[in-house]
């Protein structure tokens, strides 16, 4: 039989509940008001440092929008990063340098040759760090790359992969990329429909994506005839930086890495990053076993692994061939674009580029050697003012770890420490568009860059790959993958304007790199040899 509760003890019963719901709510409305509070004296204190850090130290600076800092336009797709780093550039004409905020990073602004040349080469130990996007913690593919990686690993890491990159030893990858190079133009010159009108940044994605699965990842694909390959489309998807989550992730990995540590998110997808990380584990391990030797990046980095000064897992042996991947997929395919389409706006220029071709190529039939290549000094020239006009990055980057001191700005100004944590920028598009250092910076030139002018150009003010010890440790590879495409597209094709060829290209907003927003559209007319 049930025992009857009396109804004073149920009303008290209930009113002490009540009492405890009551509290608790009480409890959590005080918690959260104490957390709101800590967060608006945390953002307020953040804000008050950005609008106060420089004007603080009597330096030029920009006014920064509140958290963001001065990259805003780019986040609200106001400007295009080229678009932003010119109107910078030219916001303090005389300034020898300024200051700016990134989100909560004081950030100088360096437009001097001088100080660029003291910052990145003669006081390199100052300043041997780039901006980290990603935390290897974090995201082992990003994280644990040459790229990103720092310090006295960063030092042991470039140590052992600067032979891989020796002229020697891309006389050792020439014969990989000349077949990928071959097999591209044979299927252009088999699908004259495809040639009428092509979007070239399509055409050499494709191009790059085989150049790079051949020399770096040892497996032979053709994107030009097999559109949809797995190793394509994950390299689409891997390079593919656009969208609003993946922004949200770039901001994160910026402000607050420790929530994408507890999540497990990377920069890329899951599915991506399995992808390579199978794809060159399952290499090795194949190499190892077989004694597999072929004449490319995995190769040349299992060498190095078995150095025994130098510790390199298979992880950072993923991290090195995927970032080559990730670093020349896009830029070189863009090179290439902006080259021909500098050659359909200039016929002047094609037409002596063509006859250095035939030149040194004559009686070679269709073989084109590593020899040829190094006697081709016009098309060097081509090549240097296509990346004068149109660098791979608008920037790079310096992370100070040691106090730096630079000097007056401009008269009325402090000198000023740059101080640990700090990070500078060096403008490269601006710098390449200043007429001080190249007169009439929007005309295409090759000339600028003959063996008697290029000696005149102002050292440090033509930066495509970088400088000092951070300099791309890659450009060698990039530069010999576009002389032979162009030296095999010029052999056999006339370049030539369509309907939808556009000058000058405008930048898309929708993007980080630097894409034109109609795309790279000409007309490849087969040459009657």
């Amino acid at each position: 039989m049930r025992e009857r509760v009396h109804p004073v003890q149920y009303e008290s019963y209930v009113a002490s509940e009540t009492c405890r719901s009551v509290l608790a709510m009480e409890y959590l409305w005080h918690a959260l008001q104490c957390v709101l509070v800590i967060v608006g004296f945390t953002l307020a204190a953040l804000i008050y440092r950005q609008y106060t850090y420089w004007k603080k130290r009597g330096i030029p600076y920009m006014e920064v929008i509140p958290l963001i800092g001065n990259q805003a336009p780019i986040f609200f797709k106001l400007k295009t990063f080229p678009e932003l780093i010119l109107d910078m550039y030219n916001r303090y004409p005389n300034a020898r340098f300024f200051g700016l905020m990134d989100f909560n990073t004081p950030l100088v602004f360096i437009k001097d040759p001088q100080l660029i040349r003291d910052i990145g080469v003669k006081n390199f130990d100052n300043f041997p760090d780039h901006i980290s996007f990603v935390d290897e913690t974090v995201d082992k593919l990003f994280g644990k790359n040459i790229l990103s990686l720092r310090g006295e690993r960063w030092k042991e890491v470039r140590t052992m992969l600067t032979p891989s990159f020796t002229a020697s030893k891309m006389k050792f990858m020439f014969e990989l990329i000349s077949k990928t190079s071959k097999d591209f133009v044979t299927y252009l010159l088999e699908h004259p429909e495809e040639t009428k009108s092509i979007e070239t940044k399509d055409a050499f994605t494709r191009y790059t994506n085989d150049v790079i699965a051949t020399a770096a990842f040892g497996i032979s694909v053709n994107s030009m005839r097999e559109k949809k390959n797995d190793f394509y489309v994950n390299g689409m998807e891997a390079t593919n930086f656009e969208g609003i989550w993946k922004t949200m992730k770039f901001v994160m990995f910026r402000i607050c890495p420790s929530i994408l540590r507890l999540t497990g998110e990377g920069l890329i997808s899951r599915d991506t990053a399995t992808f390579f990380r199978t794809l060159i584990q399952d290499a090795v391990k194949a190499r190892d076993e077989k004694g597999i030797v072929r004449p490319d990046m995995i190769h040349l980095l299992m060498q190095a692994r078995d150095n025994e000064r130098i510790t390199l897992s298979t992880d950072d042996i993923v991290a090195q061939a995927f970032i080559f991947f990730v670093a020349g997929f896009d830029t070189s395919s863009t090179l290439m674009c902006y080259m021909l389409h500098e050659l359909v706006l200039n016929p002047d220029v094609q037409q002596k580029l063509r006859e250095e071709v035939d030149q040194v190529t004559s009686g070679a039939e269709d073989e084109v050697t590593y020899e040829m290549l190094q006697k081709m000094k016009y098309m060097d020239m081509v090549i240097s003012e296509t990346l004068r006009k149109h660098p791979p990055f608008p920037v790079t980057d310096r992370v100070c770890v040691k106090s730096f001191k630079l000097p007056q700005s401009m008269p009325g100004y402090s000198d000023v420490t740059v101080e640990k944590g700090s990070a500078v920028w060096f403008p490269v598009h601006a710098l390449h568009y200043d007429p001080q250092y190249f007169p009439d910076p929007y005309k295409f030139d090759p000339e600028r860059f003959n063996d008697e002018n290029k000696d005149k150009i102002v050292p440090y003010t033509y930066l495509p790959f970088g400088l000092g010890p951070r300099m791309c440790i890659g450009n060698r590879f990039a530069l010999m993958e576009t002389k032979i495409i162009m030296t095999h597209l010029v052999q056999n094709f006339l370049v030539e304007r369509t309907e939808k060829t556009v000058d000058p290209n405008k930048f898309t907003l929708q993007s980080f790199s630097i894409t034109p927003k109609e795309g790279f559209w000409l007309r490849l007319k087969p040459r009657k040899i």
